[in-house]
């Protein structure tokens, strides 16, 4: 079958360490080359199934290579190569076979019928935002990376509370005593910022939200930031102190350590079934309306 699509080359990519992902990879990777795609293996994952019957890429191969990449797992997957493709604009794809799901929206179920009809061009697309941050010590940088989520300074477990020294824009905020400090895209604001009691933002609201983890002082609120702000973080006091991003942790950090949180000039395009939802989204994943005091909705 000749392809006519804007993609040519579709990349799969799988959730590392999962048993049984072999086997609904490998269909789909038949199902989509039977329609005429190139199919290519993220490298890991080929080497974890056992795939030997497609190239198998590293992800920058892939951001050179690929015109879209299909992810099946979970949104710590999706997090992952969102964050290595992001350079190349490389459109994600994402199924769900994990827990939650909130930007892998695909379940695994309907994956045969609604892959195949995005990749014939079939859907909608939304740029989610990055984070960029980098650990500065005595005025030197020694530690950068991007964040899909969020970068987040928190004390360890067997420490008391972190003093952090808060400004934004070169003004200076605020003096924070807190288990930590969230700075979360509005992709994150559905992760740790959502459970810290931060608010929810759409993703297409282009803002940055602080979201305070178990402050001392209960007058420390979440706040919504423009998303041209620059956030810098230093550390006044507290043993122990890590910052994470997307949940990898760089874990050295010293008294007096600023951490400086800007976007990141790099988008994530993310493709979506027709209809798609948001708010669709966070009513299934959130549990909203199981008890609606009307006939239930059952619009998308």
């Amino acid at each position: 079958m000749q392809v006519t699509s804007q993609f040519k080359t579709v990349a799969l990519v799988g959730r590392n360490n999962t048993p049984g992902i072999g086997e609904p990879l490998t269909e789909l990777a038949s199902c989509i080359a039977r329609r005429g795609f190139e199919v290519v293996f993220e490298a890991d994952t080929a080497a974890e199934i056992g795939v030997t019957d497609y190239p198998a890429l590293r992800p920058a191969e892939i951001g050179a290579r690929a015109d879209v990449a299909v992810v099946l797992g979970g949104d710590g997957t999706m997090l992952g190569i969102g964050r290595q493709l992001a350079p190349y604009r490389t459109p994600l794809i994402g199924i769900n076979h994990g827990r939650l799901g909130f930007i892998t929206d695909i379940p695994i179920s309907d994956m045969r019928e609604i892959v195949p009809q995005m990749l014939s061009g079939n859907f909608e697309r939304e740029e989610r935002m990055l984070l960029e941050a980098r650990i500065m010590r005595d005025g030197n940088p020694i530690y950068h990376a991007l964040a899909f989520n969020d970068v987040v300074v928190n004390r360890s477990g067997f420490s008391g509370m972190a003093e952090l020294h808060v400004s934004v824009d070169g003004r200076f905020m605020y003096n924070q005593r807190s288990d930590g400090l969230i700075v979360a895209t509005p992709t994150g604001s559905t992760a740790y910022a959502l459970s810290s009691q931060g608010p929810i933002l759409h993703p297409q609201l282009q803002g940055i939200v602080l979201v305070p983890i178990a402050p001392h002082a209960l007058s420390n609120r979440p706040i919504v930031l423009p998303d041209d702000s620059k956030v810098s973080i230093q550390i006044v006091s507290g043993r122990e102190v890590n910052v994470n991003f997307d949940m990898q942790s760089f874990t050295s950090l010293e008294l007096g350590d600023t951490i400086e949180v800007r976007r990141s000039r790099h988008t994530v395009p993310m493709l979506h079934p027709v209809g798609y939802s948001h708010y669709a989204t966070l009513r299934k994943k959130l549990h909203w309306n199981e008890y609606p005091s009307h006939e239930e909705d059952t619009k998308p």
